[in-house]
């Protein structure tokens, strides 16, 4: 199992609260370009693995951002409505007869280190009050 150290995100957390204004399209900056390198990976990650069975699969996979208060969400996976989309599930995380590719997994974990570095750059930069 992976772990995520989220130091920074507590360090910005306390800045969030007095710097709201500023910080809040600059957490969507953030969320987003992890999410499109995520959504990048696991595309990169599904043509490598997915065979001539599911060569649109990785086509399938995007992402949306939810900006809310204090930042934003995002969510990233495949479009079940797109072509070879329902292949997600069995494709991630397998079945009886097929092993997993944890294609997203992957993704997520290559992109975990420049999300960490890039929210402490925020948080440097927005600073103590």
């Amino acid at each position: 199992m992976t772990e995520i150290n989220v130091r920074e995100l507590v360090q910005l957390a306390a800045v969030l609260t007095e710097k709201l204004a500023e910080a809040e399209p600059q957490m969507v900056a953030v969320v987003t370009r992890g999410a499109l390198n995520v959504k990048n990976g696991w595309r990169a990650n599904a043509a490598a693995t997915a065979g001539r069975h599911a060569r649109r699969y990785p086509y399938s996979i995007g992402y949306d951002v939810t900006p809310m208060p204090g930042g934003a969400s995002a969510e990233i996976g495949p479009d079940k409505s797109k072509a070879q989309g329902p292949l997600g599930n069995l494709l991630e995380f397998g079945s009886s007869n097929n092993p997993p590719h944890n294609d997203g997994g992957l993704a997520l974990i290559a992109e975990a280190p420049a999300f960490e570095a890039h929210v402490a750059a925020l948080a440097e930069h927005l600073g103590p009050s």
